[in-house]
């Protein structure tokens, strides 16, 4: 099983989005979307949305993402990049630092921006202080669409005016849409207010993949997010996962991955009395994996106490936060 980025569970992509080959190369747009945002304002909801799959990890808990994971969409003549990213936020660790670093990379280097923020409950009042500041980590110049996530919630349309107007006073965006991102024809929008705003010039990835991230790397994040979905409290944020091996050439591949928790304590409740809500971790994310590579495997997980990891900078390479650039050519290494 060789470590694909296309579909998931070898879905075709062809109807909806290869490019013609009838139409010419001159026309075709594509570069780098960065969702950049504050924890649990929706990026990774809104790219799973965007690319049409179940990419990436959501959960209700903050800092889920930690990673630069690219989704690849691919529209008749036009290619998107979209670069889910870490949220930012007030780091306290070498690891929060890390992400911090990540998000700031991709606003940095990417073609377009897009920055999410949350509507504020009351349509009246004004963003939040922390979604400003997000403002100062995009370069001048660079194109970039403000999103106001749940709507929703809000009943009265026309109550929103003020709001864009003030927004729309601090900073010179391509556009603002208010949407939410649960729903596909938000999503349709954004797409829509985007490609005009990417580069000429022909695509960064072959017309049919998905991520440039490969199966290894959502193995882990999966079973992560198993962990996320049954455990509390500071239990997710000591949690790293790492595969250990990965065995292709047989009939079933065999999968071995380690929990890394932070206290003997927290190695407890993963495992559960009786290795109960370890088994179900493994039954979770063995589904998600399987749904990604489109046949059985045999995902063994394991629990092991590796205190600080989150501190240790040697660590941290080793599971890979930090590491990862920004695909494509730098934006302005790029001919527009």
């Amino acid at each position: 099983m060789a470590e694909s980025r296309s579909a998931p569970g070898g879905k075709s992509r062809e109807a909806r989005r290869t490019a013609d080959p009838q139409e010419p190369r001159a026309l075709r747009r594509a570069g780098t979307v960065a969702l950049l945002g504050r924890p649990n304002v929706g990026k990774s909801t809104l790219m799973n949305a965007l690319l049409g799959e179940r990419l990436t990890i959501t959960s209700p808990k903050p800092q889920t993402t930690r990673d630069r994971i690219a989704g690849i969409l691919t529209v008749e003549a036009t290619q998107f990049v979209f670069l889910d990213t870490p949220g930012v936020h007030a780091a306290r660790t070498k690891l929060g630092a890390r992400m911090n670093h990540v998000a700031e990379e991709a606003a940095r280097s990417a073609d377009v921006v897009l920055l999410l923020v949350e509507l504020p409950s009351s349509p009246k009042a004004e963003l939040a202080p922390e979604d400003l500041a997000l403002f100062d980590k995009i370069p001048p110049g660079t194109r970039t669409v403000l999103v106001l996530n749940k709507v929703d919630r809000v009943k009265d349309k026309a109550a929103l005016l003020p709001l864009l107007e003030s927004v729309g006073r601090v900073r010179d965006f391509a556009a603002i849409v208010p949407l939410s991102a649960r729903r596909a024809d938000g999503a349709k929008r954004v797409l829509a207010e985007i490609a005009p705003l990417l580069p000429k010039g022909d695509f960064l990835f072959a017309e049919d993949e998905l991520t440039d991230k490969p199966v290894r790397f959502f193995v882990a994040e999966y079973v992560r997010e198993q962990v996320l979905r049954f455990t509390r409290n500071e239990v997710p944020h000591g949690v790293a996962v790492e595969v250990e091996s990965f065995e292709e050439g047989l009939r079933v591949p065999r999968i071995q991955v380690v929990v890394h928790v932070d206290k003997e304590s927290h190695k407890a409740i993963v495992l559960g009395e009786k290795g109960r809500l370890m088994k179900e971790i493994g039954t979770g994310a063995r589904a998600r994996v399987e749904e990604l590579v489109g046949r059985q495997v045999h995902l063994a997980v394991h629990v092991r106490t590796t205190a600080g990891w989150y501190e240790n900078e040697a660590r941290l390479n080793e599971l890979g936060y930090g590491a990862t650039s920004v695909p494509g050519a730098r934006r302005e290494e790029r001919k527009r």
